[in-house]
C-alpha cells in the first residue's frame, strides 16, 4: 500500500521531519550541513522531507549506506513507485530521460558493458602523458597571464573538459554551449519549460553529432558506440544520445569541481600542501582518495527505492519507500574515518564513497582519478605561492544543482 507520503501528499506529521537538502553552515562551504552530524549521530536512518511532501528515509552511515548501495532489494530506476525526486522536473521528465545511473538489472549491465573499454585503468593510464601535457599548458597559461586569474574558467574546467572531449570524441570548441546548457538542464530551481529547452537544444546537438560520426567516424568512443549500434543494432538512437549525455555530463563536471574545491581545501590547509610536494603525479593517489573523501562535489544524496521489505540496522524499509544516501555524511563517519573532520593527506581514505559503491559505482573512476592525481601533484610545485584573491566568505560557491562547487575563485601568486 502506498502511504500519502510516498504519494508526494504533505503527512500531518512531517512537519516535524527535517526538510532536506540541508544548506551548510554559513562559513563552512567545505563541510556537511551541521544537521547531518546530528542526524548521523541520533541513528542510521531517520526520515527526512522532499520538496513534495514525501518522507523517504535518509541514510546517514557509512556501513548502512554500502549495504544498502549493494542490495538488490534496493534499485536505482526512477520508474519504481516511491523512488525520491530532486525536483518537479525529473519527475515530470523521467521517463523519457533514461540515464545509465537510473537503471537496473540486464539494460544497466549491457550499456556499462558498452562503455566500459575505454575507462580501465590500462586504457586510461595510456592518457597519463596527454593528461600531464594539458596540465602543464594551463599551468603555464595560468603563469603567463594576468593577476589575478579566475581558478575555474583558467583551468579548473577546461582540462576535464578537453580530456572528456578527446575520449568521447565532441568537439571542444562547442564546450561554452554544452556547459551552458548542461547547468541550465541540471539546476534544481530552473523553470520547466527553460530546463526542457536546455535539453532539447542538447539532444540535437548529439543527435547531429552521431550523424557525423557515422558518416566519418574516428577513434572515439562516440565514433566506436555509432558503428557499434549500426551494426548490431543494440542501441536504438535515443539510448545513444542518451548514454552520450550522461557521459559528458559525468565526465567533467564532477572532476571540474573536485579540482577546484581540492585546491581551495589545500590552500586553507597549507600544512597539507607539503605531501603534495613531496610526491609525483602516481604517489598522490593516496592524497587524492582523502581530498575525495573529504569534499563532496554530488549533491544531494544518491536517490534508491526499495523494491522489497529490507531490514537493516533495526529498521525496516518497506517497498516503496524512498532513500537517500548522502555520501558527504557518510565520509565523515568517525566509525570507518577517526577525526573525520581533519583533512590528512596521510590517512588511509581508501574506502571513501565518492564514486559510489556497488554495480552503480562510477565506471569512468579511473580516469577521475589520473586527472586529479595530475593535476595536484603539478600545481603547487610549479606554482608554491598560489594563494586565493579573495576571502573565503567572497567565493560564489554553485549549490543549486546537482553538482557542489565553485563558480568562480580568483586566485593569485
Amino acid at each position: 500500500m502506498v502511504t500519502s507520503s510516498q504519494a508526494g501528499v504533505p503527512d500531518p506529521e512531517s512537519a516535524a521531519v527535517p526538510f532536506f537538502p540541508i544548506p551548510r553552515a554559513s562559513g563552512c562551504p567545505l563541510d556537511p550541513a551541521p544537521e547531518l552530524a546530528a542526524l548521523q549521530e541520533r541513528a542510521p536512518l531517520v526520515r527526512v522531507r522532499l520538496w513534495d511532501g514525501s518522507t523517504p528515509w535518509l541514510v546517514t552511515r557509512h556501513a548502512e549506506q554500502c549495504a544498502l548501495l549493494s542490495d538488490r532489494r534496493v534499485s536505482a530506476d526512477w520508474t519504481q513507485p516511491g523512488y525520491p525526486f530532486d525536483s518537479p522536473f525529473l519527475r515530470d521528465h523521467h521517463e523519457e530521460a533514461r540515464f545509465l545511473t537510473a537503471m537496473e538489472g540486464p539494460e544497466h549491465l549491457r550499456l556499462r558493458r558498452m562503455i566500459a573499454r575505454p575507462f580501465t585503468p590500462r586504457r586510461v593510464g595510456q592518457l597519463r602523458p596527454a593528461i600531464r601535457q594539458v596540465v602543464d599548458d594551463h599551468i603555464d597559461a595560468l603563469l603567463a597571464g594576468p593577476k589575478p586569474a579566475d581558478f575555474v574558467s583558467q583551468f579548473a574546467l577546461p582540462i576535464p573538459c578537453i580530456v572528456i572531449c578527446h575520449v568521447l570524441g565532441v568537439p571542444y570548441e562547442d564546450h561554452d554551449f554544452f556547459q551552458h546548457a548542461i547547468r541550465t538542464l541540471t539546476a534544481r530551481d530552473v523553470p520547466d519549460e527553460v530546463a526542457g529547452k536546455a535539453e532539447g537544444e542538447l539532444y540535437r546537438y548529439l543527435a547531429r553529432l552521431i550523424g557525423r560520426k557515422l558518416r566519418d567516424p574516428g577513434d572515439d568512443l562516440l565514433s566506436q558506440l555509432a558503428a557499434e549500434r549500426l551494426a548490431t543494432r543494440q542501441l536504438n538512437r535515443h539510448e545513444l544520445v542518451m548514454l552520450v549525455l550522461f557521459l559528458l555530463v559525468s565526465g567533467h563536471e564532477t572532476t571540474a569541481s573536485m579540482i577546484a574545491l581540492g585546491t581551495l581545501a589545500l590552500l586553507l590547509h597549507p600544512d597539507q600542501i607539503d605531501v603534495l610536494k613531496e610526491a609525483d603525479d602516481r604517489g598522490a593517489e593516496a592524497a587524492v582518495d582523502e581530498l575525495l573523501r573529504y569534499l563532496t562535489t554530488v549533491q544531494p544524496g544518491r536517490r534508491r527505492v526499495a523494491v522489497e521489505d529490507v531490514e537493516i540496522a533495526g529498521q525496516v524499509v518497506r517497498a516503496g519507500e524512498g532513500l537517500i544516501l548522502p555520501e558527504e555524511i557518510g565520509n565523515r563517519d568517525e566509525r570507518v574515518f577517526p577525526a573525520a573532520a581533519a583533512l590528512d593527506l596521510r590517512r588511509d581514505a581508501g574506502e571513501h564513497l565518492a564514486f559510489g559503491f556497488g554495480v552503480h559505482k562510477c565506471t569512468g573512476q579511473p580516469l577521475a582519478r589520473l586527472e586529479l592525481q595530475v593535476v595536484f601533484a603539478a600545481l603547487f610545485r610549479r606554482i608554491p605561492t598560489l594563494a586565493l584573491a579573495v576571502g573565503v566568505g567572497d567565493l560564489p560557491f554553485m549549490d543549486d544543482g546537482l553538482g557542489y562547487g565553485l563558480r568562480e575563485m580568483p586566485v593569485s601568486w
